[in-house]
């Protein structure tokens, strides 16, 4: 069976929905026959925020695996081989496409990739189901990583405690405020942090200018606080292999999520200050190597999609 060109673009777009840091899209696609490889870009990368290509190597997983429920939903078998070229390290995955459809856990998923959404908003007060949160913790080790659910109160005030902190940490480094407004764009630019065109222009000049991290902190301690699930993914250990198997441990979460009625967010200043990471790790009472701090619950809202890069933009020719 011959995929055609306009049949792997559906599977390349579906893979776009996926969420990225500061919603960079740091992703590109190249189309090889019956395969799809999938590259890092590193042109959209965050020096400052996330030195180490870490987030973006994770944002590139969460493509990954929307990737794979596109093809198990058109009947095929996606064969991923991570990492194929040693000598290209921006090559991260190539995904042969097999006839023999498989994995129809994973092809249930597709319709949850387009009402995926960041939620930043207050949840409901509604508790989590425990049964449905044991399904989310079992997709997550699915993916060779680890959800690690912070359901004491010490957990969760020390968890609290570190956004604050890391909040306050990023907010007084002027190169990572300057970062943060270069990622504020109109709608219209396909990508960043959209703002109506006209606020944009004041939005960056007081990102840039002014230390907000105490203000920030205490909205996002609160919503740490008021969070009716906060938890860590984790990995057993940290190299750019297992941030790929975090981004698809973690959009296997989400739109498991979305089918269970829950949305979820980031609260990720711990993971991105080096010298508070271990620390939530610690917080978890386990091994390992803390990735990102999620806060799910149940959405009171429908929120509009985040913005997207013209498929054209994110596909590259064969060599």
């Amino acid at each position: 069976m011959n995929l055609s060109v306009p049949q792997l673009q559906a599977l390349v777009h579906a893979a776009t929905l996926a969420p990225s840091s500061h919603n960079t899209q740091p992703w590109l696609f190249r189309l090889e026959d019956q395969a799809i490889e999938l590259l890092a870009d590193r042109t959209r990368a965050l020096p400052v925020n996330d030195p180490d290509d870490r987030e973006l190597t994770i944002s590139c997983g969460c493509a990954l695996f929307n990737l794979r429920v596109a093809a198990a939903a058109a009947g095929l078998q996606a064969q991923v081989e991570p990492w194929p070229d040693a000598a290209d390290g921006d090559l991260l995955a190539r995904v042969h496409l097999l006839p023999t459809g498989s994995g129809q856990d994973v092809a249930a998923l597709q319709a949850a990739m387009g009402e995926r959404r960041t939620y930043r908003e207050r949840f409901a007060a509604t508790a989590v189901d425990p049964t449905a949160l044991r399904s989310l913790m079992d997709a997550v080790h699915s993916e060779d990583a680890m959800l690690a659910v912070l359901d004491t109160a010490d957990q969760r005030l020390g968890a609290a405690a570190l956004v604050a902190e890391g909040d306050a940490m990023l907010w007084a480094n002027p190169s990572w405020r300057r970062e943060l407004a270069a990622w504020m764009h109109p709608r219209r630019r396909g990508d960043g942090l959209t703002l109506p065109a006209l606020a944009v222009p004041v939005a960056q000049m007081v990102v840039r200018t002014f230390d907000m991290g105490h203000g920030v902190a205490a909205k996002d301690r609160q919503l740490a606080d008021e969070s009716p699930v906060l938890a860590v993914l984790t990995t057993v250990c940290d190299s750019p292999r297992d941030w790929l198997a975090a981004g698809q441990a973690l959009q296997r979460l989400l739109l498991l999520g979305v089918q269970l009625g829950l949305q979820a967010s980031y609260l990720n200043q711990p993971v991105q200050v080096a010298t508070l990471r271990p620390k939530l790790q610690q917080i978890t009472g386990r091994p390992g190597h803390a990735q990102l701090l999620l806060r799910i619950g149940v959405p009171t809202q429908t929120l509009p999609a985040a913005a997207r890069r013209p498929l054209a933009d994110v596909l590259v020719t064969a060599s």
